[in-house]
């Protein structure tokens, strides 16, 4: 062959290949974006043998938080990860699910029982055509903690202390036992606890570190004060998705399933690890006491006998009753399924997630 046909086949090999856009707001260390974007890119190319070549931004540099979702839609990014606390008004369905985020402690569970509801449900596959977006897989965190300027052991200690936190549910648990709200992005809390305008922030465990949090809180507790994981890890703009092949869609979906659970098992052991290092560094690590744990477990009894009337009222939501049963019944039928899987093995647990969710989807699925 020669060198003109050579050059000839290597343009039209870069001409067959389809860039695009994928946005996570977090920082390049989070697992959200190292193993659910940076990893998850890598995977993708493999996959598909090159002919999908996503380019990945990372931080506020493309997106702030809270524009995600117009920039999925507007196509200035063909990806995105979009927290729907940011978007309450747009995506009140994926809120009022998100309400329970203080009854859950398992991220693992929760996040491949949230996948499996919001590709499945009526009501939210219905809200993510009409926002203009086309869900692919989750994003959970692990159950925040408190980070704080000064002890917060006990409910005497949390008396008007202004605490960052994400999420109504939360933001009232924290104004019953005596402190007070602040609803801030989690890029702000490192400023905010420096400057003093915040006297803890509650998110996870790992931020010690990879937001070094340890170094203006030198006091953590230990109490979990829910999680998140309302919006999509992978949001797609529909267009760009319906472009696709089916082929390169499955690609899609394969690379979803083994970047969701791996971001996980990751998370959790960063969780692990960081604790061990902020300990290391002279940061108190401390179990709340009584009052403080009897307070939270409280207000969670009462929010899931009101979690009905909380997603009538505020959010809007017709059937309650039917959309957060079915979520229930769906995070019972995932703990069962991970109950039969080393927890810890990634391979395992994306074929449990292939089998149980994306297989099950039809081929044209979200193909407008």
């Amino acid at each position: 062959m020669t060198c003109a046909a050579l050059t000839l086949g290597a343009t039209a090999q870069a001409q067959a290949s389809i860039n695009f856009i994928a946005n996570s707001w977090y920082d390049q260390q989070h697992p959200h974006t190292l193993f659910g974007y940076t990893e998850w890119a890598e995977t993708v190319r493999e996959l598909s043998n090159g002919e999908l070549d996503p380019e990945v931004y990372t931080g506020t540099v493309l997106l702030a938080p809270r524009a995600a979702l117009q920039g999925i839609r507007d196509n200035i990014v063909q990806v995105a990860h979009h927290a729907a606390i940011f978007t309450p008004s747009e995506l009140p369905v994926a809120n009022a699910v998100q309400e329970l985020g203080f009854n859950f402690s398992d991220p693992l569970v929760t996040s491949l029982a949230v996948t499996d509801f919001s590709l499945n449900n009526a009501a939210q596959l219905e809200e993510w055509e009409e926002v203009g977006v086309v869900y692919l897989g989750a994003y959970t965190t692990s159950p925040y903690v408190l980070f704080c300027r000064e002890p917060v052991r006990n409910l005497r200690e949390m008396q008007g202390k202004r605490i960052r936190t994400a999420g109504s549910m939360v933001s009232q648990w924290v104004e019953q036992a005596g402190g007070i709200p602040v609803n801030v992005p989690s890029s702000e809390m490192y400023s905010g606890l420096d400057r003093g305008s915040l006297d803890c922030a509650s998110n996870s465990p790992l931020d010690l570190i990879t937001r070094s949090l340890w170094e203006v809180a030198e006091h953590t507790t230990m109490l979990p004060t829910g999680m998140y994981w309302s919006g999509p890890q992978w949001g797609y703009n529909p267009d760009f998705w319906s472009g696709l092949s089916e082929e390169h869609r499955r690609v899609l979906m394969e690379a979803s399933a083994k970047a969701m659970t791996r971001m996980i098992v990751q998370y959790v052991k960063l969780d692990e690890s960081s604790l061990a290092e902020a300990r290391e560094k002279g940061n108190n690590i401390y179990e709340p006491e009584g009052d403080l744990l009897e307070s939270a477990e409280n207000f969670r009894e009462a929010a899931i006998s009101e979690i009905y009337d909380v997603a009538r009222e505020r959010h809007g939501i017709q059937e309650p009753e039917a959309l957060i049963d079915d979520f229930l019944a769906t995070y019972e039928k995932w703990e069962a399924l991970v109950a039969e899987v080393d927890r810890e093995d990634e391979e395992a647990l994306a074929e449990l997630a292939m089998r149980e969710i994306y297989d099950k989807l039809p081929d044209d699925y979200a193909v407008r």
